[in-house]
């Protein structure tokens, strides 16, 4: 770890609950190539853990155990550690929030990966007034790792553990947005909810249209090409990490309204009327000025997506 910011020191301890898990695993890697001792608790990994990490000196400590219901060795481990990070399930985190927070001692930093912020933060302001509090979310799959990725950072009781932790984010490349909690949600619902419903969408129009796969990549343009390898990005994922994104997020609703009223809008513009292609123009033009300064590199980083699209074969 970083030792001239004391950055060692704030954060030597580390439990990663759930640690076991892709969004855990890649934390609990990177504390430990940062200095940190690791424990990871998770109820049912096996004994290969993910990332490299393994149990043994010098390497992470492996705790069997259920978040929600602390035994004796938990507790323990908790009440020592510097950072408890909840790398689980939303239900999960928020029944566990109280009794990890009365386990640990004050000042320790109590921080989560949860994909949604307003309940969870709710609940730590609630039960966990003597710890420092956070929120990372980061904004990538944890396979991308964290260099040049933003993670959403929703600090709810700051602190010198807390600053520690976004630093070391920083250093492995990382950009710490800070946000707040209702802020978070309603970006996650524009960039994650509304995008994954509109490959989802894009996914379910494809089926019902009866057109196989192959033959549309036969012929297939970049744009087409591009939306395929969303899908299947999307498709080869965990269902309960998109399902969390739709359904916990109060804001996801709302997002998918906008996208079925956008679709309803475009059917509009083409219902055959005189001055359809003026509205039709009309309305490019309106998202040009949405993208405003930033139409440019939009433009040009999609001209290098597409040159770098991979011929199907």
């Amino acid at each position: 770890m970083t030792r001239g910011d004391h950055t060692t020191d704030l954060l030597r301890r580390c439990v990663v609950v759930g640690g076991a898990g892709a969004v855990g695993g890649l934390f609990a890697e990177h504390l430990l190539r940062a200095g940190a001792e690791v424990l990871v608790v998770d109820p049912g990994a096996g004994e290969a853990l993910p990332g490299g990490l393994k149990t043994g000196p010098g390497e992470a400590r492996f705790l069997r155990g259920d978040i929600t219901d602390i035994g004796p060795d938990l507790r323990e481990e908790i009440g020592r550690a510097d950072l408890v990070l909840l790398a689980v399930p939303e239900q999960v985190a928020l029944a566990a929030v109280k009794q990890v927070a009365a386990a640990m001692r004050p000042g320790a930093l109590l921080a989560d990966t949860l994909s949604v912020k307003g309940p969870v933060a709710d609940e730590i302001l609630a039960h966990a007034g003597n710890v420092e509090a956070a929120g990372l979310n980061p904004m990538f799959a944890p396979s991308l790792g964290f260099a040049g990725r933003p993670v959403a950072a929703v600090v709810l009781h700051d602190g010198p553990r807390t600053r520690a932790l976004l630093r070391l984010v920083e250093s492995w490349g990382g950009r710490a947005v800070r946000l707040g909690a209702h802020e978070h949600d309603r970006l996650a619902a524009a960039t994650q909810a509304l995008t994954h419903a509109a490959v989802l969408s894009f996914g379910l129009a494809l089926a019902s249209l009866g057109v196989g796969v192959a033959e549309l990549a036969a012929v297939a343009p970049p744009p087409h090409a591009t939306m395929l390898a969303l899908l299947a990005r999307i498709a080869s994922g965990t269902p309960e990490v998109y399902w969390d994104v739709q359904s916990a997020n109060p804001q996801a609703a709302p997002a998918r309204e906008a996208l079925a009223e956008g679709v309803r809008t475009l059917a509009g513009l083409l219902d055959g009327r005189a001055d359809g292609e003026a509205e039709f123009a009309a309305a490019l033009g309106g998202l040009r000025d949405l993208l405003g300064p930033d139409l440019d590199f939009y433009r040009d980083t999609c001209a290098e997506m597409f040159g770098a699209l991979r011929p199907y074969s």
